[in-house]
């Protein structure tokens, strides 16, 4: 039975390198991908392109392209990325400037396009934004950016023409390992729901690459993980009938087994029954997960119902500026000489004339997590100096205050690292390690446009 491996080799914009080359040097694989985006990383990038229009792509291309190019033709192995981030064919071009400077020829280089759709967006002024229900038109201000979540149809086209290297911008994190999968087995949703749903789980498992390999799932003490410091990322084993087993390459740390498997399965998964992709709305609800040996899980059970009619849209929008100001207090009292110099803060941006719209006030090694409430009862459970209450704070002994606002303006944003650093000679008594900075703040909404509308473009370099 015909069976294809596909490494992780990264699982968000800044991830490591060492454990993606690892896997391509000893991992025997077919393809690797490069899940790099998050919900606000393309509006990121579209503010890097207005900028410059040949930046807007993932900022650690040359880095990885440097490292992996070699590798990908020495070893045979494909690679597949979303990069391209808002540039892909930026993305595409630079990756062959690095080619040519390597040595590396041979190549053909595909870019994926068509989910950009910031120029039709007043088609959709009166969709309905799905974080608040109201029309796109009433945004608080003009959108950076939109970019649909399109499938693998794009992947699957530059894979039929040979492509070797696959950059696009944003389409589903799954997509990344259903273009392949599709590819080498032909499946499509309508004719293969036991499959694809597999193929959407495969997806979701890689997606984050160290979280199923033991990242996410360590807890000293409790969860035991061997060799974090060098964690190896995941692969899976891919047969013709759907089912997978996920792994890792041998000798490198981490851990997968059952547990791993299922904790990165429900991530961000509202509903296991009907996790929305563009390639299909896949059914979790009846998957089985097996050991299948040491550090290799057999995963079964999958399917899916069919594609969704609409895909969703994330538009990026300017929200705010984010203020934030730190001091930490030491020794007896601390958690009290902390909280009073929250209150001055308070006071004082209010006297200043620069109330923030939201202020938010934590004292980090006691409540920055939990609150207050949750926090007392986990001191007190520990058994904290000096029973409950007030005397159980005051065993406390070091706490850093950091005061957060949001802001309309820069200038209001700037008072809070102003004011907090001020304590320093304002009081209270023994601050120190003040820190600031200003945010500014790119924010995310979505809509739903009917799938339609949305078309791959795939163009082709060769080195």
């Amino acid at each position: 039975m015909k069976t294809i491996r596909i490494g992780s080799g990264a699982g968000y914009a800044g991830d490591r390198i060492e454990p993606a080359v690892e896997l391509m040097e000893k991992g025997n694989l077919h393809y690797i991908i490069f899940e790099c985006l998050a919900e606000r990383t393309i509006s990121i990038g579209q503010m890097d392109k207005a900028k410059d229009r040949t930046k807007g792509y993932n900022r650690l291309l040359d880095y990885r392209m440097r490292r992996i190019l070699p590798l990908a033709k020495e070893m045979g192995v494909k690679v597949i990325t979303n990069m391209g981030a808002a540039n892909p064919k930026s993305a595409a071009e630079r990756t062959a400037e690095l080619a040519v400077e390597l040595g590396v020829t041979g190549l053909k280089i595909a870019y994926v396009c068509g989910d950009d759709i910031y120029g039709q967006l007043n088609r959709y002024r009166e969709n309905q934004v799905l974080e608040n229900g109201r029309p796109l038109g009433e945004l608080k201000s003009a959108p950076l950016s939109a970019n649909a979540y399109m499938g693998a149809e794009g992947i699957v086209e530059a894979l039929k023409q040979q492509a070797d290297i696959v950059i696009t911008g944003r389409v589903s994190d799954p997509a990344l390992t259903i273009g392949p999968l599709q590819y080498e087995f032909g499946w499509s949703a309508e004719d293969n729901p036991r499959e694809m749903g597999q193929a959407v789980l495969a997806g979701h498992l890689l997606e984050c690459a160290g979280q199923v390999t033991g990242g996410y799932y360590a807890d000293p003490g409790y969860k035991e993980v061997p060799n974090l410091y060098r964690l190896g990322f995941p692969l899976v084993e891919v047969s013709e009938d759907g089912t997978f087993v996920v792994t890792k390459v041998e000798g490198s740390g981490g851990l997968v087994n059952a547990d791993t498997v299922k904790e990165q399965m429900i991530y961000e998964i509202h509903n296991p029954k009907a996790y929305l992709t563009p390639d299909a709305v896949a059914d979790f609800s009846e998957v089985r997960v097996e050991p299948a040996g040491e550090n290799r899980v057999l995963v079964q059970g999958a399917c899916s119902h069919g594609r969704p009619d609409t895909l969703k849209v994330s538009v990026g929008y300017m929200d705010c500026y984010i203020g934030t100001g730190e001091i930490s207090y030491g020794g007896s009292n601390a958690l009290a000489r902390a909280r009073l110099a929250a209150e001055v803060i308070e006071k004082r941006l209010e006297l200043t004339g620069a109330p923030a719209e939201e202020l938010r006030i934590d004292y980090i090694g006691y409540n920055s997590l939990f609150r207050t409430d949750i926090s007392q009862r986990i001191l007190q459970a520990a058994g904290a100096p000096g029973g409950a209450g007030q005397s159980m704070e005051a065993g406390i002994p070091e706490v850093r205050l950091r005061v957060s606002g949001r802001f309309a303006s820069r200038e209001d944003a700037e008072l809070i690292q102003n004011e907090v650093e001020a304590l320093y000679t304002n009081g209270p008594a023994g601050g120190g390690g003040a820190s600031g900075r200003v945010e500014e703040i790119v924010s995310i909404c979505s809509i739903f446009v009917p799938r339609d509308r949305i078309e791959a473009a795939v163009t082709y370099l060769e080195v």
